[in-house]
């Protein structure tokens, strides 16, 4: 009996192994030379651009001070680091002998040219719901835009077994559900729009969404907020922390200007996927982006009410008094950031002089996006078009800039104070520029 038992299982065993190995296994794909390539319109390419931006695929795909597109961005998870490939039309490193056929493959289904498993580090998961169309665009524009650049992808520091790719396939079969969006057809056409670029090429779960053991996005927990390069990507659920609520007027403020007037500016991760990104799109793009996020968020269309109750008591706790050199927090405060950040009524609050204690910076659990804006500053290249938050990481040590997050999380809110501020402050000290 127990032979029988045992033989049983060894052929349950083969056939499991079996079926999945079937199931893994994609063949290659024929190569194909760039004189093979069909014609690209110029229509085309211009639409593949967008979407490139869209997707900020040159932010992943681009490393420090490396030639576009060329990979060897690293990303960081808690399994290892895995670098972004060489996505430039080089041949011998690059996808320069893919066809629209293998490229259609790695977005939709996660697998390259040779039929190898593609990490997820590389968000298919996402990507699979883009069209046809809009997949031989992106297509159209690397392959016809982007400079080839010869540079061999670095080898990720992922252990084993977790380094072996047709194991993706056991993740993908668990986690992913591949093929193109449906449209909701109880939703407006602006809806199912901002839902597609939502959920497709700017892929805002992938940092907005919080994962499991196994690094995939929690479906129950979509947009309930993660941690990202050490910066909080807030919820963009009803659990949003931002003490006026946000409307799809303000999603679509904040996503084509870097700011918004009772929101803040985008800084740290989120600044390159505004301004090297999402801002490309067209305004109506943005706008459907902004109905869809509203309708997740659970907001409304118009702006927001400037007589909303934090608002006005966060103006009111902001305005100067004769006793403000009491508290050293209070004190560095209207020294440093007042003259900037002072607002004398709520209707006065502009995109360019943002009131802390509405956002959510100040009202997360974890206090390190404000503590980054504090030690870096906002440059150019992030927040509002035009204007510069100066850094003082070198004017300030920690226990100042502690001292000035603790006062405005006392007196701009009504939340429990953040503990450890200094040893914070120092930990995200030590990370400069990390994002």
């Amino acid at each position: 009996m127990l032979k029988r038992t045992l033989a049983t299982l060894v052929i349950l065993a083969v056939v499991v192994i079996g079926a999945f190995a079937v199931y893994a296994w994609h063949g290659e794909l024929a190569p194909m030379a760039a004189s093979e390539r069909p014609d690209f319109d110029a229509a085309t390419v211009e639409q593949g651009r967008v979407l490139a931006a869209a997707g900020y695929c040159a932010t992943c795909h681009t490393a420090q001070g490396g030639e576009p597109y060329a990979g060897n961005y690293p990303v960081v998870s808690d399994f290892g680091t895995i670098y972004a490939s060489n996505i430039t039309p080089d041949p011998d490193t690059g996808i320069g002998d893919w066809s629209p056929e293998a490229f259609r493959r790695a977005m939709h289904e996660g697998v390259d040219r040779q039929g190898r498993h593609l990490f997820p580090a590389f968000p298919y998961d996402h990507f699979t719901k883009l069209s046809n169309q809009d997949v031989d665009a992106l297509y159209a524009y690397l392959m016809s835009e982007v400079e080839p650049v010869k540079q061999e992808t670095r080898a990720s520091t992922l252990p084993f077994p977790l380094n072996q790719r047709f194991l993706q396939a056991g993740w993908k079969l668990l986690f992913v559900d591949v093929g193109r969006y449906q449209p909701d057809p109880d939703k407006s056409d602006a809806w199912n729009r901002g839902a597609y670029l939502a959920e497709g090429i700017s892929h805002c779960g992938a940092c907005h969404t919080p994962r499991n053991a196994l690094g995939a996005e929690k479906g129950g927990e979509r947009y309930a907020g993660a941690t990202i390069d050490r910066w909080v990507a807030p919820a963009l659920t009803a659990d949003n922390p931002s003490g006026v609520p946000w409307s799809a007027a303000a999603f679509t403020t904040y996503l084509k200007l870097g700011a918004d007037r009772y929101h803040g500016v985008a800084a740290g991760p989120m600044g390159p996927v505004v301004h090297g990104g999402v801002a490309e799109l067209s305004d109506d793009d943005l706008t459907a982006l902004g109905v869809y996020l509203a309708d997740v968020t659970g907001a409304t269309d118009g702006e927001a009410p400037a007589d909303n109750a934090a608002l006005t008591a966060s103006i009111t706790a902001g305005k100067p008094r004769r006793d403000w050199r009491r508290e050293q927090g209070e004190r560095l405060y209207a020294s440093a950031c007042a003259a900037c950040h002072y607002n004398a009524t709520p209707e006065g609050v502009t995109v360019t002089r943002p009131d802390l204690g509405i956002n959510s910076a100040t009202r997360l659990d974890d206090p390190a996006n404000l503590i980054h804006v504090m030690l870096d500053g906002v440059p150019a290249s992030e927040g509002s078009h035009g204007v510069v938050m100066p850094a003082f990481r070198s004017a300030l040590n920690d226990d100042q800039i502690a001292a000035i997050a603790a006062y405005l999380r006392a007196t701009r809110t009504d939340l429990p104070p953040w503990p450890d501020l200094p040893a914070r402050v120092s930990e995200l000290r030590a990370h400069v520029g990390t994002h």
